[in-house]
């Protein structure tokens, strides 16, 4: 298991900070851990900055030729260029591009207005540093150890390897234990998009999010989706409504009818998805075909 490296308040604190001119740094060019910025919270910090300036040094790495590459702080990069700073204190280390990943994801962990889809995103992000994976091979150990342990079935070696780390990372993390990882939070991620998107810009509690997602009619459930935010419903409002929908299966349906409904569906939002564009989820998909038609095959 690879340690985590040290997160950016236990970083900064002991290094000494300079100031830059702002025009000299530069946002990561690769993946960045944060996607939503509350815009009261901005405010709030434009206004703290304007009166006081930045109080505490943004972490970056140097690039080269006077140039660097911001590690940790970007509220209080965007809200010093808001404000029209011309310079910004920094504190200035040393990373590889798996550290600074890690120490940006770790600080994306501590904010205080973290949402779980943005949580659960940083989560597997560490855990796949850890275990030099991919997120998609880290879910995959996930279910397969779920699902041995249902048939009870022993993980073959490599797999219990897997686990161990990812148990003991999310011990070191203290967010949740592996079993609500996979039952609460990785279902999180399959949510349809503009459900997604109303989580991570923090207009939907996560509860609400999956009761919605219920609603397989994608009309009922985009206007379920408007109504629960303007309208502010209760969960239970919401548990109300979605019984109220209209049923997506026959109740007199054979089971065989079940699953073909859903092959159905599934074919139906494959056609619309971006997934084929991108290498590890069409790698994967085109291992579940191969399964399907191996077993469709079978006599």
């Amino acid at each position: 298991m690879k340690r985590f490296v040290a997160d950016p308040s236990s970083i900064q604190p002991d290094q000494p900070s300079t100031t830059i001119p702002l025009g000299s740094i530069k946002l990561p060019t690769k993946r960045q851990p944060r996607r939503y910025f509350d815009p009261e919270r901005m405010t709030q910090l434009v206004t703290s900055i304007r009166e006081h300036g930045v109080l505490e040094p943004v972490l970056v790495r140097p690039l080269g030729n006077g140039h660097y590459e911001l590690i940790a702080g970007e509220r209080r990069l965007r809200a010093a260029q808001e404000v029209g700073l011309a310079q910004i204190p920094i504190v200035a280390r040393e990373f590889s591009d798996q550290e600074a990943l890690q120490v940006a994801l770790m600080e994306n962990l501590q904010r205080d207005d973290l949402n779980p889809i943005e949580e659960t995103e940083a989560v597997l992000e560490l855990l796949a540093i850890a275990l030099n994976a991919s997120t998609e091979e880290v879910k995959s150990v996930i279910y397969q150890a779920a699902n041995a342990k249902n048939r009870g079935q022993a993980l073959k070696e490599n797999v219990s390897l897997q686990l161990e780390t990812i148990e003991s990372c999310l011990a070191a993390l203290g967010r949740f234990n592996l079993e609500s990882l996979r039952s609460s939070r990785l279902p999180l991620l399959n949510l349809p998009s503009h459900i997604l998107e109303a989580l991570r810009e923090g207009r939907l509690e996560y509860t609400k999010a999956r009761t919605i997602a219920r609603v397989k009619d994608e009309q009922q459930r985009d206007d379920l989706l408007k109504q629960a935010i303007t309208q502010n419903l209760s969960l239970n409002e919401i548990k109300a409504r979605v019984k109220e929908a209209k049923p997506d299966t026959d109740p007199e349906a054979t089971p065989e009818q079940v699953l073909v409904g859903r092959m159905t569906e599934i074919t139906r939002r494959l056609k619309k998805s971006k997934a084929w564009t991108e290498h590890e989820k069409h790698d994967r998909i085109t291992k579940l075909l191969d399964e399907l038609e191996r077993l469709t095959g079978e006599g």
